[in-house]
């Protein structure tokens, strides 16, 4: 293995055979393709086993890992539609959430579980759904009843097994964590789950002695998957590689269940450290979408996907997935959008510097071969060329059919209503700005699209400002009720000053955490968008509160985008929309939260009144608010 990883081959990959079906296809040296999931043939799925030695199932934790990231709260639509993405993308298992956090995932784990969960394609795939839990028995209980309705369902156990966490975190002695991890183990099997995985916390930092122990006694417990997590990012792939080999070969029953990987990124290390756990004997990578995550994040799905799409075969024995990559582009978006979490623009695979070239040097040979700089092509992840290479120019004389023919050749299907949503943005900006590129519909399906269910709208903004006076803000807002209203802000800058609007009418304290504008494309006429974070404030302070998987209770924070060429009505359409997924959030979790948890009501207005303007006079104006920029 460690030959393998230090291996310096040769920089363009020889000749190759690809299996198409039942033909095959002579590829020129150099050459670089994607294989399509039409292509691979998917091995049956057996919980304990893969008949295939070579196949490396996917397992994907967004909604669940990547959803702990601050201020990245989904709403239960935003997760179910990353599901149905994830599903698109072909993942074998979608970790869809953490059930007993709160009773708005619970639902979001429920739903996904009926509806995606029991969605069969022709060629027989469907994703496993599974559900985090502690082992406390109430944990475990909650996580099977949300996910026991899918076709596959399985549940996530956990317990730490590092000195410094059982310790310090659990107080528990090395015998207790084992007998608490067979516990769970057997109570899942009592309750009718057979697909369980089981993951040692910290095994990245724990004695290996140990490990074989708790694992070894788990799986006589009837676990299926063992997965090791590098909880805190400290293993060099060297090192993972190497426990992930000595636990093959020194856990009793390793042979009869899955070993999975689940890699932090704290030293940037945790793709290498996923592919080398596959290199070791690992047929389970865990990952998340753009690689989001508890502090620097998971071990990016894309990034681990192309690594063993390009290099599985010549370099990694020819292990190889079930995804289809072309997906992969949409999806990135599509959790960028909904979570908040922006895509660095040097990322791997789906920043958008991942495929521009400016050095002149590069562009002479990207000119002459676009092998010479690129080992993939953007078509190959679902990223369409830019414009001067697609020859049609969209503007202010384009159709309604055009704008249609291109969002389809950037991946989205929309319905009737929704086009027209974005074809009316659209024509506006067209008598704005000259050439509309893919960036600029991108922004404007994100901005129509991606949003939480809208409770309040905004509907005209004016602004005045400058040097002579304070700046002052009017907005017109459609409520709850349907009714149109008008308020009036003073601010320190115009985006305060139209927040302060905003404030006005709504009514709902929030602390602004966050505010962040940039430029879509260049150019003076250039889209902004703006992403702000938002967290309840003043008397409402005491809500949003949910249970997290290794924190405890923490307060949810809340993400909101817009996108305008003018920056202050940006601003305002991502703040409204941060409120309206707050305003929702709270609401759910009000009304099946118990009396005197949090979620409940304050000072006596529900957050449920004020989602539906029935106590909208007597709640308290906003006078915690952040100073926003100016």
């Amino acid at each position: 293995m460690s030959a393998a990883l230090g291996s310096t081959g040769p920089r363009v990959a020889p000749a190759r055979t690809v299996q198409l079906c039942r033909r095959t296809l002579r590829l020129p040296a150099g050459r670089t393709r994607v294989i399509s999931r039409a292509e691979v043939r998917r091995p049956e799925y057996i919980p304990n086993r893969i008949d295939d030695p070579n196949y490396v199932r996917i397992f994907d934790t967004t909604l669940r890992d990547g959803e702990q990231s601050p201020g990245a709260t989904l709403t239960s639509k935003e997760k179910l539609d990353i599901a149905r993405g994830l599903a698109r993308l072909g993942v074998d298992i979608i970790e869809a959430g953490f059930p007993v956090a709160s009773p708005d995932d619970f639902e979001a784990v429920r739903t996904i579980a009926m509806e995606v969960g029991n969605d069969v394609q022709p060629d027989g795939y469907v994703p496993v759904i599974c559900g985090l839990s502690r082992t406390k028995f109430q944990d475990l209980e909650r996580a099977w009843d949300a996910v026991r309705h899918a076709k596959r369902p399985r549940v996530h156990t956990f317990i730490a097994t590092s000195e410094i966490h059982m310790q310090y975190k659990l107080r528990m002695t090395p015998d207790q964590v084992v007998e608490n991890a067979v516990a769970a183990v057997k109570h899942l099997r009592s309750l009718g789950c057979n697909d369980i995985e089981f993951s040692p916390e910290d095994a990245g930092r724990s004695d290996p002695q140990f490990l074989y122990r708790i694992l070894g006694e788990v799986i006589k417990a009837g676990a299926t998957t063992l997965n090791i997590p590098d909880t805190t990012g400290w293993n060099l792939p060297h090192e993972f590689g190497g426990l992930i080999a000595a636990i093959r070969a020194n856990t009793p029953g390793a042979e009869n269940v899955i070993i999975s990987t689940h890699c932090q990124n704290d030293l940037g290390l945790s793709t290498a450290n996923s592919l080398a756990g596959a290199m070791a004997g690992a047929r389970q990578i865990e990952c998340t979408i753009n690689g989001i995550g508890e502090r620097a994040g998971n071990a990016s799905l894309e990034e681990v996907v192309m690594a063993i799409s390009l290099r599985g075969k010549d370099q990694m024995g020819g292990l190889y997935t079930g995804i289809r990559p072309v997906h992969i582009y949409p999806t990135s978006k599509m959790v960028s959008d909904y979570s908040g979490m922006i895509v660095q623009p040097h990322k791997a695979i789906v920043g958008s510097n991942a495929f521009a070239h400016e050095s002149g040097i590069h562009q002479d040979g990207m000119l002459k071969n676009r092998e010479t700089y690129e080992i993939m092509t953007p078509e190959s992840i679902g990223l369409p060329r830019q414009e001067q290479d697609r020859g049609i120019v969209l503007g202010k004389h384009s159709g309604r059919n055009a704008l249609s023919s291109r969002i389809r050749s950037l991946g989205y299907d929309l319905s009737s209503s929704e086009l027209d949503d974005v074809f009316k943005r659209f024509k506006a900006l067209a008598d704005k700005k000259k050439g509309i590129t893919d960036e600029d519909i991108l922004a404007l399906m994100s901005d129509e699209l991606h949003q939480p269910k809208v409770i309040w709208e905004l509907l005209d903004l004016q602004v005045v400002c400058g040097t002579m006076g304070m700046p002052t803000a009017t907005v017109q807002m459609q409520g709850p009720d349907g009714i149109a209203r008008i308020g009036v802000g003073v601010g320190t800058g115009p985006v305060d000053a139209a927040y302060k609007a905003v404030d006005s009418l709504v009514r709902v304290e929030a602390e602004l955490v966050d505010y962040s504008v940039s430029s879509v494309t260049q150019g003076i006429e250039a889209l902004a968008h703006t992403r702000v974070m938002i967290r309840p404030a003043g008397k409402m302070s005491d809500q949003g509160y949910s249970e997290h998987a290794a924190l405890g209770t923490v307060q949810r924070q809340f993400s909101g985008s817009g996108a305008n060429v003018d920056i202050v009505v940006a601003s305002a359409r991502a703040y409204i929309s941060a409120l309206n997924k707050m305003i929702g959030w709270m609401s759910v979790a009000q009304k099946v939260a118990p009396r005197g948890r949090p979620g409940g009501a304050v000072a006596g207005v529900s957050v449920a009144s004020m989602a539906t303007g029935a106590s909208m006079d007597e709640v308290p104006g906003n006078k915690d608010l952040a100073k926003s920029s100016k």
